[in-house]
């Protein structure tokens, strides 16, 4: 609490509530309501003209890839609305005719800025003069590039070895920047590129590679619809993917059951409504009367973290039916000739007890028999999952044991089976695949060094958690952030100020305003950006950029509305102003070619990164091209050359009396740290974010009634962290879990609390206390009244 107001300028987003409205969560997802409100985001945020033909071009062959979510778009034929709801407002976000220029920020102090709600801070409009921030200042003020790229160079030229600065990445970087990026960083001398994959599907990544070979999923869209048996872990697709929606709703009306492993019933894991149908005038009237297509045929209300205890328990039961029907459940085949570490990892399930995965699961072995008949006759299995298990203290093993049961069904390499780990960000996969990564491997350094002539550093820089902790500890003094909100999406918010505020600068390359360009070094920059959608016009003409989704294509993104009138520059632009003038003469690389004409980029990277040969010739293939992917045809470059079973130690976490375990979710109107709107209308929750949902019994063993106030208070290692006047919101979640919105819960997670093996955040298990206070929040009212006062 005390730490929160050392500074006038709020790291955290303020207290003050907007009107909470409570309503019956949905059971169905999508449908009209998403179309409705797509329009009239759009349409409010654009201009009808704008954004229309923004939407129109969103996700087609010839148009710009959607910014928010990663999941793949059709190869062959793609509807005339290829997009969700989501998708809609973050390209109406993007293409705001509203502006956040020089004269807004001269009205503007950061306090006052400060003190605005994260949604009011996106809807200033977009970006466009290049701010600085001097020593001293209370507003941003406008400077010219030329000034602020030597800003940039005399800064980082000034410390006294590279590893002194941090350079952040955010999953919306195209391929083309994201590469420049981490070649001047390297050309600069350190590898401190850590990113958001740190903090989202770096579990993913630290799972598969050791297993199959591969950090990334070994599926396609077709393999989805062709599935027989979908397993949906950690994920709220309704929400954060709604068009994988679509996908499973073809692999439903062929047959396919899925499984869902989720603490909270979501809308769209329930029943989905296409809103592609009400286009169609055979399907729009059926669409709309019926009740949509029911998605899940199980759902396992599983206990936080408790995923992998699921996992055990459905592996023990397909054994269990093995052993009464030899060869019929286990492929022998597949695991005699393909996979390493069988018999050790079968002990390790027959040794498992029943009562450790009744405890860790939630579950009794009667519901994960049901999980298991589903699954033991089918071998076209596919598994997908996000950060509710990626973000667990459990985190890799748990997908350690997704692998682990695909193996054991041979579900791996064949038409409509694999591993689906769903990305959040439109490029979060491509960014890694480009090299930005902390750790990266001798083949990518000596094809850089073959490429460009210099010797990049070998060392390994810091992820996510390990810059927090250098900027804390004054080890640092330079950080830039190539798009993203630091601030918001990382974790212990109230430290990361902290970290920030000892900058001698931070620099922010942005589209739009964030809380986190709010917290700033002695001197700040903001350099605004185009965005997917704008078209970037450069010495040789029109530039496109690419990204890589989910599974692993590469398609083109070439904008199509004139960028609004201002300064702003192209992210390959900035780069290489900021490389030219901090390397000057010591540059072996042609960034001015680079600019004129981003061929030249792909050329260089065709010859750097495996999988990108002639990529200026495939990229240009209307729906782009697939990377070589190993696990997708059984061929595993792990270090013994097969696909690995893994013996995992299924760690339980005891709680202290009357804790609780809290995970961060997002509401309906958000993407990752970009706040819409305050509602979240899947869950029956409109106008108010400072929320926290609750089992009844611990509601009521806790003497808090519906709508009443209570402060939240983390603990973990002797320290707690603390949180005040949330509302308390009854909710069908498992006993013993709570859940509440990020990035309004982010001081609650102690930087040092990570998960296993990858040292991601643990967003997903914070262990709380929540204390009653004696005040609540009426129907629709922005003020809370003493319920003393209430009651007489």
């Amino acid at each position: 609490m005390a730490a929160k107001h050392k500074n006038p300028i709020l790291a955290q987003p303020p207290e003050e509530f907007t009107g909470l409205k409570l309503g019956k969560p949905a059971t169905v997802a999508a449908g009209v309501t998403a179309v409705l409100k797509s329009m009239e985001f759009s349409w409010s945020e654009a201009g009808v003209g704008r954004g229309t033909h923004a939407l129109l071009k969103l996700n087609q062959k010839d148009g710009f890839d959607c910014s928010s979510c990663a999941w793949p778009d059709p190869d062959d034929h793609r509807s005339v609305a290829e997009f969700c709801e989501n998708g809609a407002k973050a390209t109406a976000s993007d293409a705001d005719s509203r502006r956040a220029d020089p004269e807004f920020f001269a009205k503007h102090s950061l306090v006052d800025l400060s003190h605005m709600t994260d949604r009011d801070l996106n809807n200033s409009g977009r970006l466009t003069h290049p701010m600085v921030l001097r020593p001293g200042d209370t507003h941003y003020r406008p400077i010219p590039w030329r000034e602020a790229f030597q800003v940039v160079a005399d800064e980082l030229n000034a410390l006294k070895s590279p590893d002194e600065a941090i350079f952040y990445t955010s999953g919306k970087v195209p391929n083309e920047p994201a590469y420049l990026y981490q070649l001047f960083v390297r050309e600069f001398g350190t590898n401190n590129l850590p990113d958001c994959s740190n903090m989202c599907h770096e579990s993913s990544g630290s799972a598969l590679s050791p297993t199959l070979g591969l950090g990334k999923g070994s599926v396609t869209l077709n393999d989805v619809h062709d599935a027989e048996v979908i397993l949906i872990m950690g994920q709220n697709p309704g929400t954060n993917h709604p068009r994988m929606l679509t996908a499973l709703q073809i692999a439903k009306r062929k047959g396919a059951k899925i499984i869902a492993i989720n603490p909270l019933h979501e809308a769209g894991l329930s029943h989905f409504k296409n809103p592609q149908d009400f286009m169609n005038p055979i399907k729009a009237v059926g669409t709309l009367l019926s009740k949509g297509t029911p998605i899940s045929d199980l759902h396992l209300q599983v206990k936080i973290n408790g995923d992998m205890a699921v996992l055990r328990g459905i592996m023990k039961h397909l054994l269990a039916a093995e052993e009464q029907n030899p060869g019929q459940i286990i492929d022998h085949e597949f695991i005699k000739e393909y996979t390493a570490g069988y018999d050790e990892f079968i002990a390790t399930i027959r040794n498992t007890a029943w009562e450790d995965i009744e405890e860790m699961s939630g579950l009794s072995p009667g519901q994960l028999l049901e999980a298991a008949n589903i699954i033991a006759p089918k071998q076209k299995i596919i598994t997908c999952w996000a950060m509710g298990l990626t973000q667990q203290k459990n985190g890799v093993m748990s997908i350690q044991e997704i692998v682990n049961l695909h193996l054991l069904k041979g579900a791996v390499g064949k038409p409509g089976a694999g591993t689906c780990p769903v990305r959040g960000h439109s490029n979060v996969q491509g960014d890694r695949t480009m090299g930005i990564w902390e750790r990266p491997h001798d083949d990518f350094l000596d094809a850089l060094k073959k490429e460009y002539g210099f010797e990049p550093p070998r060392e390994h820089g810091h992820d996510t958690v390990e810059s927090i902790k250098a900027m804390h500890e004054g080890k640092t003094n330079v950080f830039m952030s190539l798009g993203g909100n630091f601030l918001s999406a990382s974790p212990d918010t109230e430290l990361v100020a902290e970290a920030l505020r000892k900058q001698s600068l931070t620099v922010f390359v942005s589209t739009k305003l964030n809380r986190g360009h709010l917290v700033t070094g002695k001197t700040s920059l903001i350099l605004p950006c185009f965005a997917h959608l704008d078209i970037d016009m450069q010495k040789s003409g029109h530039q496109f950029t690419s990204c890589e989704n989910s599974m692993g294509v590469v398609s083109q993104n070439k904008g199509v509305l004139e960028p609004l009138e201002g300064e702003m520059l192209s992210e390959v632009a900035i780069l290489s102003g900021i490389a030219l003038t901090t390397l000057g003469d010591r540059t072996k690389v042609d960034w001015v070619a680079y600019t004129e004409n981003y061929d030249t980029i792909r050329d260089a990277i065709a010859r750097v990164i495996p999988g990108f040969d002639k990529f200026n010739e495939k990229i240009r293939k209307p729906g782009g091209f697939y990377l070589p992917n190993g696990p997708r045809e059984r061929n595993f470059t792990t270090e013994n050359g097969k696909a690995n079973f893994t013996v995992t130690d299924m760690v339980k976490h005891t709680l202290e009396p009357g804790q609780l375990v809290l995970m961060s979710i997002r509401s309906h109107d958000q993407f990752n740290t970009t706040i819409y709107d305050y509602n979240d209308r899947y869950r029956g929750v409109y106008g108010e974010r400072r929320v926290i949902f609750m089992n009844p019994q611990d509601m009521k063993e806790r003497c808090i009634q519906e709508r009443q106030l209570v402060n939240i208070t983390s603990h973990f290692e002797g320290q707690q962290r603390k949180l005040e006047r949330f509302v308390a919101i009854p909710y069908h979640i498992p006993k013993g879990d709570t859940a509440a919105y990020y990035p309004e819960v982010n001081p609650l997670v102690p930087v040092a609390s990570v998960a296993y093996i990858s040292n991601t955040p643990t967003s997903k298990f914070i262990v709380v206390t929540v204390e009653a206070v004696a005040e609540r929040l009426p129907e629709g009212s922005t003020s809370a009244v003493s319920m003393a006062v209430e009651a007489s």
